[in-house]
């Protein structure tokens, strides 16, 4: 039996992109899948919805639960929670995984695209997690990890766009806070974040379109590499900034080459690494 059978994880964006992808793994395993996210109806440039998204994951094996959450709103998240709750009895794992993006510099950032950007990364970790902690407390080996990068205070990762950057930052600032804060406790907050390019929307729409797509590996990668974090004992797994390659090369995968779609491309590296 696998460690997550009947386990409840909380997805916040799991209609597409990483988010989908590491459901869809730990549905695989039986695990319970929230799906959190806002996408009620199909959008011509971003792929599925929430309710595809949980059919595909109660296919693979696992149960899911499609709830529509803007986790800007801390009401929306707290009827989320407290559904997910009702209908599970409990959260286990936490993936702190929606996400927005603008990259440009400060000059060339409107103030509505920095409030999304720190409403939705920094703010709406921070309060998703601050919801899920009380049942996250009572669970057995219990988890939250955030998609965001290591902290890297090179001014190469600034300089070009300030705004998301200290946005994601903040993501992984949570990590390294309440890592400490709940050691103790025995709440495992770590952080995953990708070698290479990822095939995302935000990839596809936003940063090279088909040629940064072969560019670029499978959500598959992330989604492998969470499941090797989340398998851990959260007492001794906690505090770490994760890339997936890494975790992986752990876990004695040597060939990646199934992670992408052209697997002699020379492959993007990610921001931050």
């Amino acid at each position: 039996m696998s460690v997550l059978k009947n386990k409840t994880v909380f997805i916040t964006g799991a209609s597409r992109g990483i988010g989908k992808a590491i459901g869809l793994r730990l549905a695989r395993e039986g695990a319970n899948i929230v799906v959190a996210a806002k996408t009620t109806q199909p959008h011509p440039k971003l792929p599925g919805t929430i309710y595809t998204a949980a059919e595909e994951m109660e296919a693979a094996g696992g149960r899911a639960l499609p709830i529509k959450v803007d986790i800007r709103h801390e009401e929306e998240i707290r009827q989320a929670v407290q559904q997910a709750v009702d209908t599970f009895g409990g959260i286990d794992i936490l993936i702190n995984n929606a996400s927005a993006i603008f990259l440009a510099g400060t000059l060339d950032t409107p103030m509505k695209r920095y409030d999304l950007m720190h409403q939705v990364n920094v703010r709406g970790t921070f309060a998703t997690t601050q919801a899920c902690l009380p049942y996250l407390l009572k669970a057995d080996n219990p988890h939250v990890l955030n998609i965001s990068p290591p902290l890297n205070m090179d001014k190469r990762w600034f300089a070009p766009h300030v705004a998301y950057t200290m946005s994601k930052y903040g993501m992984s600032m949570c990590v390294l806070g309440m890592a400490e804060e709940f050691r103790d406790r025995g709440v495992a907050f770590n952080a995953l974040w990708p070698r290479t390019a990822i095939q995302t929307a935000a990839i596809m729409n936003l940063l090279g379109g088909e040629e940064a797509m072969k560019r670029s590996r499978k959500p598959d990668i992330m989604a492998d590499a969470a499941f090797a974090i989340l398998k851990r004992n959260s007492r001794e797994c906690t505090g770490n900034f994760f890339i997936d390659e890494e975790v992986l090369r752990e876990e004695g995968v040597t060939d990646f080459s199934a992670y992408a779609d052209v697997p002699d491309s020379e492959l993007m590296q990610d921001f931050f690494v």
